[in-house]
């Protein structure tokens, strides 16, 4: 059984993101801080994945790269996971997170848009990943970076695993150092400027160049993902 890996993120062959870009990205963390990636879907909820339920999630920071910087808190009120995620390999790895109140969008807090239903992305199709997880360090960054990833083809990437979830993108590891490794878990992997995917897991060694990244695609979850938009929760 190879090992696969949802945490200990990573983003390998990344730089630090521009000040001006990326300004949806949301971390969405602990007590202890920083545990998984998400991104601003609307102006009170963020899109992350099902599998960062695992520890007690409390708080989501928006509008700042830098996560010594103070940024916009915001508590969670509201976990809404999918209600067919048992566990990322069998796939529905997408949530979520209602925040306490809405967030100021403009200036450093942007949303980011949703991709209209069941997009098709094409191999080889360029896109990025950013996280805050461990880069080539081990350890956590303060800085959030940023690394471009490509589409891989689904039979080479069910072939590399020995099996996918459905409804699921993989894109990046596969014969390059390129990786998010995790990204951070639930972060966003766009394309075409929307939140095409939701990193749900990888290579636990993330140094192996057979594994490619394996996303939640958004495109599929669109009318559960509507309806709590619409009723503002679940």
């Amino acid at each position: 059984q190879h090992k696969l890996n949802t945490l200990g993120s990573e983003i390998k062959g990344g730089h630090i993101a521009p000040r001006n870009q990326l300004l949806y990205m949301a971390s969405v963390q602990t007590r202890e801080g920083h545990y998984c990636g998400g991104s601003l879907i609307s102006d009170n909820f963020v899109l992350t994945a099902a599998h960062c339920a695992k520890h007690p999630l409390v708080k989501v920071v928006l509008g700042t790269h830098n996560l010594r910087n103070t940024g916009t808190v915001r508590t969670i009120v509201q976990k809404c996971k999918h209600p067919n995620y048992q566990h990322h390999r069998t796939g529905s790895d997408i949530m979520l997170l209602k925040l306490s109140q809405s967030v100021p969008v403009g200036g450093t807090i942007q949303r980011i848009r949703l991709p209209p239903p069941n997009m098709n992305l094409r191999p080889d199709q360029m896109c990025h990943v950013a996280g805050w997880g461990v880069a080539d360090t081990g350890t956590l960054v303060d800085d959030l970076r940023v690394v471009g990833v490509s589409v891989v083809d689904q039979n080479v990437c069910r072939r590399q695993w020995n099996g996918i979830p459905a409804n699921v993108i993989c894109a990046g590891g596969y014969k390059t150092s390129k990786r998010a490794c995790q990204g951070d878990s639930g972060g966003p992997l766009v394309c075409n400027g929307v939140a095409a995917g939701v990193v749900s897991f990888g290579d636990e060694e993330c140094n192996d160049q057979h594994f490619p990244n394996v996303y939640t695609d958004v495109s599929k979850f669109r009318p559960w993902i509507d309806q709590i938009l619409k009723e503002n929760g679940c």
